[in-house]
């Protein structure tokens, strides 16, 4: 018998609002005195005053961070230090244009910096710059960071685009040339996040991942490293000497808070000046939005929430296995009734609001039905107990995602019961975030997981580290592709993309990537995130930036409207040039 698609909807939703409304049962648990809250850490050195008043802006995060290289394999909480601490050759503005930051211009076909083969480069740079510890910065720092990345001792945490560079030359202190083996339009892209690290500090080291400058390290950027707590804060101090615009505020300190709902508490009670990663849940927005002296807007993000599966599972080799889990979803009821509606449903890991995003993806419908009816021709057949059996194989698996994440707990919930309807069991094993997104992420050691993830590099569309199957760690390859998902147009498709710099032909290629996804379902996409960034109405400069994976990308442009916005000098303002075709390609 055939099943209507909304069977069971209202039900559905009112377990949904019912796991709601628990968790404000949460909230008010956590207000009244759970280990961890506001009162309990009001001595925390975070929360202390400045010798210079009140010049500090403390950033609220649900993650610690703590990868402090740059080059080697880390997350999005660890990119706000990264940011403040460090420069890279170029950087990408919110719009999706590359502006200079080391370099003195964009290389571009233009201004010959890149050969109308896209093969040789000559990057020109900035004399004015100085490590945190005073040696200048000059080529060979560039050069050095460069061949770290392609180190084979060393755990790079992106090596994509990078292979492909040789014979780097330093011409001069302030010039450099390599030559690409390949033609790689995405390249640029991946230069905006390729911070530089000091020769003098890294080079000669018996073993780099072990190096002292790992946790102290030494930048150019308009922060240095201060002091840290580990799973308390982490402060850094301003650069005095630093060649951009700013710094404005004294010291920049990262509060780490795992429970996301004391953390939305310390950001009510002011304790907390900007609320950082997982920013303000969507169950709190539409009271967010009213608090006095408060700016709260959502941002439509890059980053795309999924059920990821972990294709190396025999649970999940099968296309019809995937097919029916993704017909039990029901997306809609979760973004609506969990997410408050903020989050955007989607088909695919491409923002919606890149020009390479396919809008012409099959939609998926809410169908439990359907979901039996795909397993039952496959030969799923229920067991004893319920759950489906076939060669063996239950259908069976567990689900993680980082503990104390409220709203990703009740998604679970929901699922688990869900999936019993159509004879999968699925079990909750969630961990903290320093366990899950460490080698049980990166060695694809989970059965499935809940995630956000950000795709792209920049506003580029190469997705090879994501989906290519040379991406594949736990099998040999370098990258992201943790689901160990395998196609062999894909890889065709992403290689023939990356060496494709007209954006029209780039766009057919990734078009096609995505409806070849949408097809295999190695994830099954939920929703485009919109992040609801929170702050203090005196912090003044702060600005959303889809294209970065930080809200901290510009730490260095915040002042307190409380206190003095320093003038930088003209001649120390980053000079600006308009984008190459490279980069103008990449707008979103």
């Amino acid at each position: 018998m055939t099943e209507p698609a909304n069977r069971g909807r209202v039900r559905r939703r009112d377990v949904l609002t019912a796991l709601a409304i628990g968790a404000g049962g949460l909230v008010a648990y956590n207000l009244l005195g759970k280990p961890g809250t506001e009162t309990e850490q009001s001595n925390s050195p975070a929360n202390g005053s400045s010798v210079n008043g009140r010049n500090k802006v403390v950033v609220g995060l649900s993650q610690e961070p703590t990868v402090f290289n740059p080059l080697m394999v880390h997350t999005e909480p660890d990119d706000g230090v990264l940011f403040s601490m460090f420069d890279a050759l170029v950087r990408m503005d919110p719009k999706g244009i590359v502006r200079p930051n080391l370099a003195v211009e964009v290389p571009s076909l233009e201004n010959g910096g890149i050969s109308q083969d896209g093969l040789n480069w000559r990057v020109r740079l900035r004399d004015d710059v100085r490590w945190h510890d005073g040696r200048p910065f000059t080529a060979e720092d560039v050069k050095f960071t460069l061949e770290l990345i392609t180190n084979p001792d060393f755990r790079a945490w992106r090596t994509a685009g990078h292979t492909l560079v040789r014979d780097i030359t330093v011409i001069s202190p302030t010039e450099l040339t390599w030559r690409m083996e390949q033609p790689f339009a995405p390249y640029l892209s991946f230069l905006t996040e390729t911070f530089i690290v000091p020769r003098h500090m890294l080079e000669g080291e018996a073993d780099p991942n072990a190096a002292p400058f790992n946790q102290a390290p030494v930048g150019t950027g308009a922060f240095k490293w201060g002091n840290r707590v580990p799973g308390d804060h982490l402060e850094l101090v301003a650069n005095p000497d630093y060649f951009g615009d700013g710094p404005y505020i004294d010291r920049l300190i990262f509060k780490y808070i795992p429970d996301v709902t004391v953390l939305y508490t310390q950001f009510k009670s002011g304790s907390v000046d900007l609320v950082g990663q997982v920013y303000i849940s969507p169950d709190n927005y539409e009271e967010a939005r009213r608090l006095p002296g408060k700016v709260v807007e959502p941002v439509l993000a890059s980053s795309v929430e999924s059920f990821y599966l972990n294709l190396g599972r025999p649970q999940f080799k099968e296309l019809a296995v995937r097919q029916a889990l993704f017909a039990a979803l029901d997306r809609e009821a979760i973004v609506g009734s969990l997410y408050h509606g903020v989050p955007v449903v989607t088909e695919t890991f491409m923002p919606q609001q890149s020009f390479y995003y396919n809008p012409d993806l099959p939609k998926q419908e809410y169908d439990p039905g359907k979901a039996r009816r795909i397993l039952d021709d496959a030969g799923w057949v229920p067991g004893d107990d319920g759950i489906r059996v076939k060669n063996g194989v239950r259908l069976a698996f567990e689900n993680s995602t980082t503990s104390g994440d409220h709203l990703r707990e009740m998604v679970q919930q929901y699922l688990q019961q869900t999936f019993r309807e159509i004879g999968a069991e699925m079990t909750i094993a969630n961990l903290p975030p320093a366990v899950m997104w460490g080698d049980f992420w990166t060695q694809s050691r989970f059965d499935s997981v809940i995630v956000g993830s950000t795709y792209l590099i920049g506003a580029d569309p190469d997705v090879t580290n994501r989906l290519h199957s040379k991406s594949i760690v736990i099998q040999g390859g370098s990258g992201s592709n943790n689901a160990q998902y395998v196609n062999k147009e894909v890889d065709a498709l992403l290689e023939k993309g990356a060496q494709t710099f007209d954006p029209e032909e780039r766009r057919a290629i990734y078009f096609r990537i995505q409806e070849i996804v949408r097809h295999d379902l190695p994830l099954l996409p939920m929703f485009q995130y919109k992040n609801v960034f929170g702050r203090s109405a005196e912090i003044k400069g702060f600005e959303a930036n889809s294209n970065t994976r930080t809200e901290s990308w510009n730490a260095a442009s915040w002042y307190l409207a409380d206190g003095r916005k320093k003038p930088k000098s003209d001649r120390n303002r980053p000079r600006t040039s308009r984008s190459s075709s490279l980069s103008r390609a990449m707008e979103s």
